[in-house]
């Protein structure tokens, strides 16, 4: 396999394997920790209790020999009483920043106004994994924060034992203290700090987890830490960084991916304002990390965007991509009838059931490729030192960024120190670190000086990695009695390399509907792909929902009756399905957020001419949700979404606030996607290159989001994502039900319909 037919090998592995021991959580039980994975530091004179989780036996060496406190830990609680909490994940908007403190203060009973929030270094060895992707964060994470709150608890009861001569079990906590109720004392935590730093630590084992009854500061809602710099401007991203010294970069790569640099007017450039150099830079090939480009470095970001603008080059694309969204289309149409190449599920007797059905349907449904448009840029600071790097990086997976950037400049990882900067927007798109592998591409050229890469809306839109587009040839078969019988899907996907589907072109075998009906069938074949595809908001299930919850209510009508009965009859008796990891639909815990969203949303009333409700369910990542959109259609096929009713099970929320602020934005950013978003390949080129082009959903277009939680005593499981794919057949559902019009497309602007 060659560099550019591995298109983002190195990418797609690592969130392959951030899925994979996300998927094999049990459904009951968050993964466990050694007590070799925990150690206490010693503190400096007046730092402190500190509590940190060490991933390798060399790091905690260094650590537990630390003579100060350093950040690669969780907890400091310093004799003043403040306390630091580190968060070790990186805040992409998804309120990790807020929610993972939380969880250890939770713990630790701690008062939340003691708690100050404080940024981690990049160092995997201390904190382990570092990355935020597949709405993983909570899940992958909730015993090791639990366990970091609770020994720091414990140990501070034990000092508070000592100092009072009493037994630990006489003791209590809360808000920031240790309480002997029998004779009405009370230590804060601050005053027993340097007393529980010198105790021994406990094996985090035996420390006992709250039970969500116990839960004080779980669940209520909370603003989230930074809001107020947020919203007051201050330099919170990687966008705002400002050196001493810097210089700003601009790089320019062939708008058909495979291209390399023949020649550019790279003198003239030089000579353009502002211009300190311009040089052409090979790449190693690697789409995912430094592909061949022109890069220009100047005294200021705009001063690099004109003489970016001003470049002339020469391309060789006759290995470049020709990819043709028109043509792939039409391949697909050509072949939907026929079954696909390889079988990824079969059971029962498909063919059979389907000739001897009451009644079958037949649809044909597609969605298009779109990139993330994250509303901050891509962008890195990289400062190249000789034998050294430092950066800062608004990345999902800072962690892989340090490993890959320190592999290509012949560094070691000890000698790249990473920051993570809050990003603005990441929904996937910075799981890939080109930006960061870029930046210190160009550093190196000039080395002993800040460069701040930025690329522009266009470089943003024009070189992502992709929503993969796909297709649907859906068949079902209905009895006398209108239940669903036969189930038989011809997907139709892509692949870079001939063998696998691309990142997020995937359908697992235990899709829904496939593992509820008795006959059922999907077979794939894929088109060969060079357009770099990607991780992008629910990979996979943001497109298979749409499809398959939209026949779902084909079928339903077909049957004559009601889409929701039709839908719970579907789900069955309540069970967990295989292999029962929490990434395994509890068709239960299914049944009751679709009742749930149909109570709320008032299901079944009677609606006027030209307005109507439709329903979708999906099951991703670990989140059961159903939604309800109320949607108008008028007579110039204007689309109003009025209100979309969510209701979910993620199992105990951390922060209510967060968690109601994600569903709201996935959800309206399903409207947007369903209703006007996609954009066109042709000749290996995205044509869309701005906002201009690609109608986001503008806020007065923004329907009312009424979001409901189930709180089970499940394992906790993220919410940035599962709220998304209910929310595009919801619309599609209503939209035939206010107008009798069925829509297989995404966008539903492209059937002709405005918003």
């Amino acid at each position: 396999m060659n560099a550019l037919n591995s298109i983002n090998t190195s990418a797609d592995a690592y969130f392959a394997a951030i899925m994979a021991e996300f998927e094999a959580v049990p459904a009951k039980k968050a993964m466990e920790f050694s007590r070799r994975g925990i150690f206490k530091l010693s503190a400096a004179a007046g730092a402190g209790l500190v509590i940190a989780f060490a991933w390798t036996p060399k790091a905690a060496e260094a650590a537990a020999a630390a003579k100060e406190f350093v950040p690669n830990s969780f907890v400091r609680v310093a004799p003043d009483g403040v306390i630091t909490i580190i968060c070790k994940g990186p805040e992409i908007g998804q309120g990790i920043k807020t929610a993972f403190p939380l969880i250890i203060a939770e713990e630790l009973d701690a008062a939340w106004g003691d708690v100050k929030v404080e940024q981690a270094l990049i160092m995997p060895d201390i904190y382990g994994r570092q990355s935020a992707g597949g709405s993983t964060s909570i899940p992958a994470n909730w015993d090791q924060l639990r366990k970091a709150g609770g020994v720091a608890r414990a140990m501070l009861v034990s000092a508070a034992a000592k100092q009072w001569n009493v037994k630990e079990s006489e003791l209590t906590t809360a808000d920031s203290a240790v309480i002997h109720t029998a004779s009405a004392r009370k230590l804060k935590y601050g005053e027993l700090a340097m007393k529980a730093a010198a105790l021994p630590v406990p094996d985090p084992a035996k420390v006992p987890f709250k039970t969500r009854d116990q839960y004080k500061l779980l669940g209520k809602r909370y603003t989230g830490v930074e809001n107020l710099e947020v919203v007051t401007g201050k330099p919170l991203f990687g966008i705002d960084v400002k050196l001493p010294g810097m210089l700003y970069a601009a790089y320019e790569k062939c708008p058909a991916t495979g291209g390399k640099v023949v020649s550019a007017n790279l003198d003239y450039i030089k000579t353009l304002p502002g211009v300190k150099d311009a040089f052409i830079i090979e790449g190693n090939g690697v789409v995912s990390e430094v592909m061949p480009g022109v890069a220009i470095v100047a005294d200021s970001t705009w001063a690099a965007f004109r003489a970016k603008a001003a470049l002339q080059i020469k391309w060789d694309e006759s290995k470049a991509s020709k990819d043709s969204w028109t043509k792939l289309s039409a391949q697909a149409h050509s072949i939907a009838s026929k079954r696909g190449d390889t079988v990824i599920a079969q059971k029962g007797d498909v063919e059979g059931t389907f000739k001897g059905a009451a009644k079958t349907v037949e649809a044909f449904y597609s969605y298009p490729f779109v990139p993330h448009a994250t509303l901050e840029p891509q962008n890195t600071t990289a400062w190249f030192k000789g034998d050294s790097l430092e950066m800062w990086i608004p990345s999902q997976t800072s962690d892989r960024a340090k490993t890959t950037v320190a592999k290509l400049l012949g560094l070691t990882e000890a000698q790249c120190t990473l920051h993570q900067t809050r990003a603005g927007g990441g929904f996937g798109r910075r799981l890939v670190n080109d930006p960061a592998c870029e930046a210190a591409a160009i550093a190196q050229r000039v080395p002993n000086t800040p460069i701040k890469l930025t690329w522009t809306r266009e470089d943003d839109m024009r070189h992502d990695f992709y929503r993969v587009g796909g297709f649907h040839n859906l068949r079902g078969a209905l009895d006398a009695k209108g239940k669903l019988i036969g189930w038989s899907n011809h997907f139709i996907t892509f692949s870079a390399d001939g063998k696998t589907p691309v990142t997020g072109g995937n359908f697992p075998e235990t899709e829904f509907p496939l593992q509820l009906i008795a006959n059922a069938e999907t077979t794939q074949t894929m088109l060969p792909l060079m357009t770099p595809c990607g991780a992008w908001r629910a990979p996979r299930s943001n497109g298979i929902a749409f499809a398959v919850q939209s026949f779902i209510n084909e079928l339903a009508v077909a049957a004559g009756r009601d889409h929701i009965e039709f839908f719970l009859e579907i789900l069955g008796e309540p069970r967990h399905m295989p292999p029962q990891t929490i990434a395994a639909l509890n068709t239960g815990r299914a049944a009751a957020v679709v009742k749930l969203a149909a109570e709320k949303a008032g299901w079944g009333r009677k609606m006027e001419p030209g307005r109507g409700l439709g329903f979708g369910f999906h099951f991703s990542h670990a989140g059961h949700m159903a939604e309800i959109a109320e949607v108008s259609v008028d007579a110039n096929n204007k689309i109003t979404v009025h209100k979309l009713t969510v209701a979910g099970d993620i199992g105990p929320i951390v922060n209510m606030s967060g968690a109601e602020n994600q569903c709201e934005g996935a959800a309206v950013d399903g409207v947007s996607t369903m209703m006007n978003l996609m954009v066109n390949i042709e000749n290996g080129r995205v044509v869309e290159g701005n906002f201009t082009e690609y109608p986001i959903l503008r806020m007065k277009d923004a329907p009312q989001v009424d979001v409901h939680f189930i709180q089970s005593d499940n394992v906790p499981t993220g919410v940035g994502e599962p709220a998304l794919p209910p929310a595009m057949p919801a619309i599609a559902n209503a939209v035939f039900a206010a107008s009798g019009r069925r829509l297989r497309s995404m966008p539903l602007r492209q059937a002709g319909f405005t918003t």
